[in-house]
């Protein structure tokens, strides 16, 4: 059951504390983490290996470094969205962060990927975390939660497609 809490009229989900949805998982993959990094920072393959990405693309004149944004555009349970982020940190081999614009626009979501050294591969971290409450993605800690549960469900499948996909594309 869900329960809705009480809102402020000037911004509905204000009262949702949204420290504590953050999810993290890992997949180690067969390339070094500068490849890595170059598969996951060209945001256009997303659409490989995402279940709900169907694509992504930088802004014209726009590319892998901090401050650069891009689009995209989503499905989760045969809804479609569009999205706006921007890239906070690039780091080759180390780090790709960016954060998704919710409906005011204000940063709701961080996304960051890690790439460390392993063997020879790469342990690939990658971090969802909700930074702030926005109506699209529920009013209630119940639709949060069903939020954090799908992406990590998501994120796995994700991990699992990608690290498939670098074997059997080694040369790519």
């Amino acid at each position: 059951m869900s329960t809705t809490l009480p809102r402020n009229p000037e911004n509905t989900t204000a009262v949702l504390d949204v420290s504590g949805y953050r999810v993290t998982r890992r997949a180690w993959v067969a390339a070094d983490p500068g490849r890595a990094y170059d598969l996951l920072s060209t945001v256009s393959n997303i659409g490989r290996w995402s279940p709900d990405a169907i694509r992504a693309q930088y802004e014209e004149g726009a590319g892998a470094w901090a401050g650069a944004w891009f689009r995209g555009r989503n499905r989760r349970e045969g809804a479609e969205w569009d999205s706006r982020s921007q890239v906070q940190e690039a780091v080759r081999g180390a780090e790709f962060t960016y954060t998704v614009l919710g409906s005011a626009p204000v940063p709701v979501v961080r996304w960051r990927w890690t790439f460390t050294p392993d063997g020879s591969g790469t342990l690939l971290t990658q971090t969802w975390q909700l930074l702030e409450a926005d109506p699209v993605l529920g009013s209630t800690y119940t639709d949060l939660d069903t939020l954090r549960d799908v992406t990590a469900g998501s994120m796995e499948d994700t991990l699992v497609a990608l690290a498939r996909w670098v074997f059997d594309n080694p040369a790519v």
